[in-house]
């Protein structure tokens, strides 16, 4: 027994090893989410300019590259302006909630067989729950910015991320059901006995509901209603401003993130791919995550924004009817074979 053993009880240096660890795992995480997170605004910007003809960002650093720095240090020195009718510490704690419950969400997505911050056996009810806590931050910043706008911009926010999130919730119900467990390790290890190894073909009805879903969950085009710029100024975050202001979008691109990894994780297979790339485990899983980012990009840069009455509709008698007859299919195959 070491001398740390003998001050802190026996056991404890295992204790401080794996606390190790999973502070490495945390920064590893955190770094490389925040690089993606940094560059996935460029990269939006660049896809949608050669879609429509344009160059995108082009003047700082080779071919703009280094854009996506220099707007935050425009934002870092931004002067951070407090309407005087706010409610300031609701105003101050609403970005934080939203970048919070973001980033809380990675500790349960394992990246690679054995790389996961908290492998739990409730994964996937921790991502719904963290996703729903996010919506806690935009609703706190329309109502606390004392702005007609705003507060508009989070009550649109509310009822959209209620919905949606039952639709959400529902449309993975088939893949629990089929894998036996809301551990995401576990989800992606069962997918590996059906065809191309991945939930794609048997889930189809679920994959669909979830892709609407997580558009509508990440507050992006063609649902971007609580913060429609011709309607409302910006929405939920029309009096922020500096890095405050920045803070929303982190929490936006990480929100993509988030949904891009669940729907790898639950339908494409995870990181298993047609074959093994040595010493690059994670490289499946990056290719499909980026697939669906760009998937974001490209529906930006085609659809037209829905009425509000429209989402409402779209998500109340078509997804949910949808997720809830693919929940009895997926339960009538499942007694039947």
């Amino acid at each position: 027994m070491n001398l740390l053993e003998t001050l802190l009880g026996p056991g404890s240096m295992d204790l401080m090893v794996q606390f190790g660890i999973m502070l490495l795992k945390i920064i590893i995480v955190v770094s490389v989410i925040m690089l993606h997170v940094t560059y996935a605004t460029y990269f939006e910007r660049k896809s949608i300019g050669h879609m429509q003809v344009r160059l995108g960002p082009m003047r700082v650093g080779p071919h703009g590259l280094l854009q996506p720095i220099a707007d935050f240090i425009k934002l870092f020195f931004k002067e951070d302006i407090i309407p005087a009718k706010a409610d300031k510490p609701v105003f101050f704690l609403a970005p934080v909630v939203s970048v919070f419950a973001a980033m809380s969400s990675l500790a349960v997505i394992p990246f690679f067989e054995g790389f996961v911050i908290a492998d739990i056996n409730i994964g996937l009810l921790y991502v719904f729950a963290m996703s729903s806590l996010g919506a806690y931050g935009v609703v706190l910043a329309g109502w606390s910015s004392g702005s007609k706008y705003s507060f508009l911009g989070g009550l649109r926010a509310s009822a959209q991320v209620i919905s949606y999130e039952i639709a959400l919730g529902l449309s993975l119900v088939g893949v629990m059901m089929m894998a036996g467990s809301l551990n995401l390790t576990e989800i992606v290890k069962a997918q590996q006995n059906y065809p191309m190894g991945m939930y794609l073909l048997p889930q189809i009805i679920g994959f669909f509901v979830f892709m609407v879903a997580a558009f509508a969950e990440t507050n992006r085009t063609p649902f971007d209603l609580p913060e429609a710029e011709s309607e409302l100024v910006a929405g939920y975050f029309t009096e922020y401003s500096g890095m405050r202001f920045g803070l929303f979008f982190v929490a936006e691109y990480i929100g993509m993130f988030m949904m891009a990894f669940i729907g790898s994780i639950c339908f494409l297979g995870g990181w298993n791919g047609p074959f093994d790339v040595p010493y690059v485990p994670f490289f499946w899983l990056l290719v499909k995550v980026y697939f669906f980012i760009f998937l974001y990009y490209w529906i930006r840069a085609t659809v037209p924004r829905y009425r509000y009455d429209q989402l409402m509709g779209l998500g109340w008698k078509f997804l949910i009817p949808l997720a809830l007859a693919n929940i009895l299919l997926t339960g009538f195959i499942k007694v039947l074979v």
